[in-house]
């Protein structure tokens, strides 16, 4: 397996397993677990938007002169793929499980993004990769709770509830790893600064979006101290000396960055 895939691969795989743990609480102890799931969710936004502002964006501008209008471009497609999954698969309350489609998809494919994102992130460097992956593995756990939820709320079983939750909002991770990854791997810096920029906008329309929906739900403090527990991990994770894959002895590269056979990314930048 090709370095540049393992690193985003061991993230989706962790992914895979906290929404595992999320499906297993929810099942032992479902009434906890839905009540806590909007704190973890304002807590991944909180932490997301922080790393997507202060770290990642910065990278994808020093990258590409075009990452801005990439930037616009991922966050646009968030908010067209939300509007495109609200047609095609308009909800019916009182469709029966039928009704459960439209949310569980949502997350599917929410989820099969967050792999994309890890292998373009990885690609472009080490840290970033890091960063956005643990910040976006934080909600994988609030994922699975919801996704059971949804199902459950539809007439679905337990055991129905959670085979459908694990295949919607933790196989699917893993998943678009391998699948972006075949297409990642061994791009010119320029290609994949591109597609870093693209996959900021994604990760602030998640964070302003998908991610900041239960605020209306929780009473203000509890919410707003979620969502600044999020920030305040985000502000430790960039205050962590990461170092990339490979390097000895905090030995940085120059700016030696299309097609280095030691770099199977294709990006050798100094951090």
């Amino acid at each position: 397996m090709p370095l540049s895939i393992q690193a985003p691969l061991l993230f989706g795989l962790l992914a895979a397993l906290i929404a595992s743990l999320g499906l297993i609480a929810v099942a032992l102890r479902s009434d906890w677990t839905a009540r806590q799931s909007g704190l973890f969710s304002l807590a991944a936004g909180g932490m997301l938007i922080s790393l997507s502002l202060l770290h990642i964006l910065p990278e994808a501008i020093l990258m590409s002169a075009r990452a801005p209008v990439f930037l616009l471009g991922g966050f646009l497609a968030g908010l067209l793929l939300t509007f495109a999954m609200r047609s095609l698969f308009p909800e019916k309350v009182d469709a029966g499980r039928a009704g459960a489609i439209t949310p569980v998809l949502a997350v599917a494919l929410h989820s099969f993004l967050d792999g994309v994102i890890y292998s373009v992130t990885f690609a472009a460097s080490f840290e970033s990769g890091v960063y956005a992956s643990t910040s976006l593995i934080l909600h994988e756990f609030a994922e699975g709770v919801i996704a059971f939820a949804i199902l459950a709320r539809h007439g679905f079983k337990v055991r129905e509830a959670l085979i459908w939750a694990f295949l919607a909002a933790a196989a699917t991770t893993p998943l678009g790893v391998v699948v972006s990854g075949l297409f990642v791997n061994g791009l010119g810096a320029e290609t994949v600064g591109l597609l870093y920029a693209i996959s900021a906008g994604l990760l602030i329309y998640v964070a302003t979006g998908p991610l900041m929906q239960p605020i209306r739900d929780e009473p203000p403090v509890r919410a707003m101290g979620a969502f600044g527990a999020g920030i305040a991990v985000a502000a430790l994770l960039m205050a962590m000396p990461l170092h990339r894959h490979g390097e000895e002895g905090g030995h940085h590269h120059g700016h030696d960055h299309l097609h280095d056979p030691r770099d199977p990314a294709g990006i050798h930048r100094p951090h």
